[in-house]
């Protein structure tokens, strides 16, 4: 929202030698985010001047239209002699007078404006768009001054175009609709600064009449609850829009079209009520507002022809949809260069569903910015009796005297506020009378009561503030019809501590307990992400949401549990409607996005949450604003939300260790994945001795290379390669692999105990066992530990070997042993016995036999 303070002044008394400091300071205040002030009689330093254009010659042989023109500027430049300025807009003619910025001059962004020699011909300064004053965004064409602007060549342009005022832009919050208006910005300044406001929507307007400005049916009250329309006849078509309102609506960003439409989009503008302007020719039969049928047509004024939602309202005719309702009109009925007869409507539109439209259709209009965030429904008559006597004085033509008004909207509801609730809120004495004296500022009708109502079991207590004067005295609180965002107590006491000064409430931060750091959840995430990180694996932090299609992608059987998902409302995309059951899905689209971008080694991990629906849960409670919920509501309402496990992911793909000028590399596999999965598991506390590695089946893995991870017998993840037909459905590698662990199902770390270290020296031997090649190699290792006792200290698998010599289906495996006792040096006989004794127990479990022996 970007309007000047000299409209400001016209409805609230600002003092004449306020800072732009204090202006913003005092929108700031108010909660209002000041993007910017600009006082204008800055930006633009130098000769600023008027001038008239005497000729015009046209440029040819360039790629585009150059024109070099002559105007005089009066004794702006020193000499009285016309100026030489090279221009390329084509928007004026001989005769017309325009904004000139001599040598010497600076625009805004500190352009500086020197004499030049340009296009073959001497360029002696610049003639202006609105974009180069910093007046707007139209850089179609260069500033026209209107004909009955009374300043002579060389006068400065700064008065005529408005470069002697201030300009205020402001990012309006989503509950705050009111303030995308002069209206409501100025009645903002009159409760910061104290000083009188006139509402411009104080002002009599006439009411409906017994017979209707032009024929309309509403089918839809709740999508319109009120529809107003008022004609004039007669207009000349001729007349432009005065220039004073020209540039009130370019310093707002508006681009001026025609008369009667400037009108609407000032009145917009000035009141905050959105209107639109029907060529009453142009429309025939009786108006209706209804939804629409999916799949009816309509051109936009945008010129995009769309295809309509059942969901969306229009205005129609006997032809069918003329007007997106409160979005954008219709190429049909729009007001023309030859319009006589204009039709005005102003209505009120339901926020939701002028909401939705605009974003189905991408149509993100000034009206649909402002119906969304809530518009009086009391301005409708206001709005069309300033735009009938607008248009009639401006240009003629004959105002009708029926007025149609068709009035659904429903009273506002009052809101109970014990008066006491701002002070125990918000930690800050407010006494009764204040607290009534604040919401009637805002506009509220107030009534106070002496019932009492019950303690507000949401209240949290704050050091000096309790229940005092007042503390049973009850306010029935009925809000503006310009404020509909005001419908809970908690609203009206945001509007006390809003007015009453934000920098009067203490910060206060609690103590925060002593003895209290992280949870040795938080804890255990944090040593996995670290763990993982240390190895090479880079952290991801993918969006929650897949595509329906990808359970297919992943090759889930039809009773997977991972299969059902949870589907959102209000999804961000309608691609990706579902909540993830697995944290694969979106790990393997980024894999599949780096390796497509030219990345072929990727190595990544992710920890986060999967949702599981639970059917039949039911509704969660309602819940208010004016307390906080007990802990059975709580209870009741996690029971209904999904169940959220905490996973941790790994992916990874090409060569795990580069190759180069040392060596040759070696490629990602399910080893590395299964790696990933111990270290994940050692990193979360959980002894070696308590983890199983065995052979599984589970999808989107390939099942001979698929590995479960155990803990105390529980299945706590799955890890190895990915299934051939996955990795061609995603698009991704040969022998991309994966692991995936549920860190929720990991029981809490056992306490550490201290190693026990000995000083003597180990004994080291190597065992080379040939067995089955279906023998997993963590089963031989646990066999060698069980039968090699006490006195082994670490045993490592370093080699598989498979050969011709070996046999068919035969495999070897070898191991390090490291023997060690804590109390001596042990003998070469000892550790060979245990040796033997570790062999003896994989021989008698496997079958397996010493290669070589």
């Amino acid at each position: 929202m970007r309007v000047s303070v000299s409209w400001l002044r016209e409805y609230v008394d600002l003092p004449a030698d306020l800072p732009t400091g204090d202006l913003e300071q005092a929108l700031v205040d108010l909660g209002i985010e000041v993007e910017s002030v600009v006082d204008l009689r800055e930006s633009v330093t130098g000769p600023l001047v008027v001038g008239e254009v005497l000729e015009i010659e046209e440029l040819t042989g360039f790629k585009k239209p150059i024109r070099f023109c002559r105007v005089d500027v009066g004794a702006a430049n020193g000499t009285g002699e016309p100026q030489e300025i090279v221009c390329g807009a084509r928007n004026f003619a001989v005769g017309d007078k325009v904004v000139v910025i001599l040598p010497g001059g600076v625009l805004p962004g500190g352009f500086a404006i020197g004499a030049r020699k340009t296009y073959g011909r001497n360029s002696h300064g610049m003639i202006c768009s609105a974009q180069e004053l910093g007046l707007g965004d139209d850089h179609s064409g260069i500033v026209v001054l209107p004909e009955d602007v009374k300043a002579q060549p060389g006068d400065d342009a700064r008065p005529v175009v408005g470069l002697d005022d201030v300009v205020v832009e402001m990012e309006i919050t989503p509950d705050r609709g009111y303030a995308l208006s002069v209206r409501g910005i100025a009645r903002e300044l009159s409760h910061a600064l104290g000083v009188p406001f006139r509402d411009p929507a104080d002002a009599p307007a006439p009411g409906a009449t017994a017979e209707p400005a032009y024929p309309v049916e509403v089918r839809d009250p709740v999508g319109c609850d009120r529809f107003a329309a008022r004609m004039v006849r007669g207009v000349d078509p001729t007349v432009e829009t005065p220039g004073w309102m020209r540039q009130r609506l370019t310093v707002a960003g508006v681009r001026s079209i025609s008369l009667a439409v400037d009108i609407t989009n000032y009145l917009m503008l000035e009141l905050g009520q959105p209107m639109h302007a029907f060529d009453a020719d142009r429309i025939a039969g009786t108006l209706v507002v209804r939804r629409a049928e999916a799949g009816e047509k309509l051109t936009t004024l945008d010129g995009v022809n769309r295809t309509l939602s059942a969901e969306d309202l229009v205005i129609c005719d006997e032809s069918g949809p003329i007007s997106l309702a409160a979005v954008m009109g219709g190429e049909t009925s729009e007001v023309l260069a030859s319009t006589t007869n204009v039709l005005f409507e102003a209505a009120h539109w339901d926020p939701a569903t002028v909401g939705r439209t605009a974003r189905r259709h991408k149509l993100f209009s000034e009206a649909a910015k402002r119906w969304e965030r809530g518009v009086d429904p009391a301005l409708p008559l206001v709005a069309l009796e300033k735009a009938v006597r607008l248009l009639t004085d401006l240009a003629g033509g004959t105002a009708g005297e029926e007025v149609l008004d068709i009035d659904h909207v429903a009273p506002r509801p009052p809101v109970t506020l014990p008066v006491d609730l701002p002070s125990r809120r918000v930690g800050v004495t407010y006494s009764p009378d204040r607290v009534v004296e604040l919401l009637e500022q805002v506009g509220c009708t107030v009534t106070r009561g002496t019932d009492r109502l019950a303690e507000d079991p949401g209240t949290v207590g704050t050091a000096g503030v309790g229940p005092g004067a007042g503390a049973g005295e009850v306010l029935t609180v009925t809000p503006p019809s310009w404020r509909p965002d005001l419908t809970d107590p908690a609203d009206l006491v945001e509007e006390v501590v809003r007015l009453d000064g934000y920098d009067r409430v203490p910060s206060v931060l609690p103590t925060a307990p002593p003895g209290r750091g992280l949870t040795w959840q938080q804890q255990r995430r944090r040593a996995v992400a670290r763990s993982l990180a240390e190895r090479g694996y880079v952290e991801v932090l993918a969006q929650p949401f897949v595509a329906p299609e990808l359970v297919d992608q992943l090759g889930l059987p039809a009773d997977d549990p991972r299969r059902p998902a949870v589907r959102l409302a209000n999804p961000l995309s309608e691609e990706e409607p579902l909540l993830r059951t697995t944290l694969l899905g979106p790990l393997l689209g980024i894999v599949k996005r780096n390796v497509g971008r030219g990345q072929r080694d990727v190595a990544i991990y992710e920890i986060g949450t999967v949702f599981h629906p639970r059917p039949g849960a039911g509704t969660p409670p309602a819940m208010g604003v004016d307390r906080r919920p007990t802990d059975e509501e709580f209870a009741a309402a996690d029971a209904v939300v999904p169940a959220q496990p905490r996973h941790v992911a790994v992916a990874l793909t090409g060569e795990i260790e580069p190759a180069g000028w040392w060596g040759a590399g070696r490629t990602a596999g399910w080893a590395d994945a299964v790696e990933a999965g111990r270290a994940v598991l050692d990193a979360a506390g959980i002894p070696a001795d308590r983890v199983t590695v065995r052979a599984g089946e589970r999808a989107p893995w390939h099942p001979g290379r698929c590995a479960e991870l155990v803990v105390d017998d529980v299945v706590v993840g799955h890890a190895g390669e990915l299934h051939p037909a996955v990795l061609a459905a995603l698009e991704l590698p040969r022998r991309t692999s994966a692991m995936e662990l549920d860190l929720d199902a990991l029981p809490a770390a056992p306490l550490a105990a201290g190693p026990t270290i000995s000083t003597f020296p180990p004994a080291l031997i190597d065992v080379a066992l040939v067995v089955d090649d279906s023998v997993p190699a963590a089963e031989v290792r646990a066999a060698l530990v069980e039968g090699a006792g006490a006195l082994l200290e670490d045993v490592r698998l370093f080699d598989v070997y498979t050969s011709e010599q070996l046999g068919e289906g035969r495999k070897s495996l070898a191991y390090k042993l490291t023997f060690r006792a804590p109390d001596r040096t042990l003998a070469g006989e000892e550790a060979v016995a245990a040796r033997d004794a570790a062999v003896a127990v994989a021989a008698e479990r496997f079958g397996a036999t010493l290669r070589g022996a």
